[in-house]
């Protein structure tokens, strides 16, 4: 197992404090130590003739002092640091994945509006963060749709078959079997399929959905191959659907441990980092929580 942390981002709020839960399981499964970090941001201006208030001593840092009561009865609690910044949140929060294993937050920070699905923190650092970042939402969440589940703990992984990404395979894979869970692999199709005829005018085209069927099962098979023989332990599930990826994804996300989703690499014409609207969708509507997982370098 790596040595680098997993790093658990606390503000104080129930949703931070449930991210924190989660990490530290995630920290004892890998047996690497847990960082809990806070961010406290201050505002960069005041109104004129107001006191500038300066930020508190890391020594009195209350949100960390929240955690380490929260944490100090915990008998298998691994190595912990304890790390207050001083900065912008969506900057600096993103920075501590360059030497973390893995990142864990809450989908709501103590900021923001009440009606948001999903913080500007969390998406931040879900797009910008070079290591994989979980999302853990607020329970309750109801999705709606059909998705094979059963009984047992269950990872589920998008596949795109045109695309795919070995990070994201890998990840899953990985917490798969530090889970003891089977890995249930969705791959969505576009159906049906359709073509312009006009300006305005879109005609079906002639194609058997069976055989895309078929064709999108061989092609989701032959990219799990390296990764079933890597983790005979992990029992596979390829589910191959027609239509809206997002849609099953989500679907599949009730009752499981974890959707693991990837991020979009840097293009040429768009070389920012982006998630993709079908992250962005998982991300917003999932009930379980929700790793997106920076692409594979590119090969040289």
């Amino acid at each position: 197992m790596s040595t680098l942390p997993v790093v658990a981002a606390v503000d104080g709020s129930d949703d931070s404090l449930r991210a924190l839960d989660w990490a530290l399981d995630a920290a004892l499964r890998r047996e690497a130590p847990l960082r809990v970090a806070h961010v406290r941001q201050y505002a960069a201006w005041t109104q004129p003739g107001a006191p500038v208030v300066p930020a508190p001593a890391p020594a009195d840092d209350q949100v960390l002092a929240d955690v380490r009561a929260h944490l100090e009865n915990r008998a298998d609690l691994p190595d912990t640091e304890y790390v207050g910044l001083d900065g912008a949140i969506g900057v600096l929060l993103p920075e501590l994945g360059s030497t973390a294993q893995l990142m864990v937050l809450g989908s709501r920070g103590r900021g923001g509006f009440a009606s948001l699905l999903l913080g500007s923190t969390s998406m931040a650092a879900a797009r910008d963060a070079e290591c994989p970042v979980v999302v853990v939402p607020r329970p309750g969440r109801e999705v709606h749709g059909d998705a094979p589940a059963g009984p047992g703990p269950r990872v589920v992984v998008g596949l795109q078959v045109d695309s795919p990404d070995e990070a994201t395979l890998a990840f899953a894979f990985t917490e798969a079997a530090l889970r003891g869970a089977r890995l249930q692999v969705v791959a969505a199709y576009p159906w049906p399929v359709q073509s312009w005829a006009a300006p305005g005018e879109l005609l079906p085209v002639m194609i058997d959905q069976d055989a895309v069927e078929s064709e999108t099962r061989a092609l989701a098979e032959g990219f799990l191959a390296p990764h079933n023989a890597r983790h005979p332990d992990v029992r596979a599930e390829p589910y191959i659907a027609p239509g809206d990826a997002a849609g099953h994804l989500v679907a599949a996300s009730k009752d499981a441990d974890l959707v693991v989703v990837g991020r979009h690499r840097r293009r040429l014409l768009a070389p920012a980092r982006m998630m993709g609207s079908v992250t962005q969708a998982v991300l917003l509507h999932a009930a379980s929580p929700v790793a997106v997982v920076p692409p594979a370098p590119p090969e040289d």
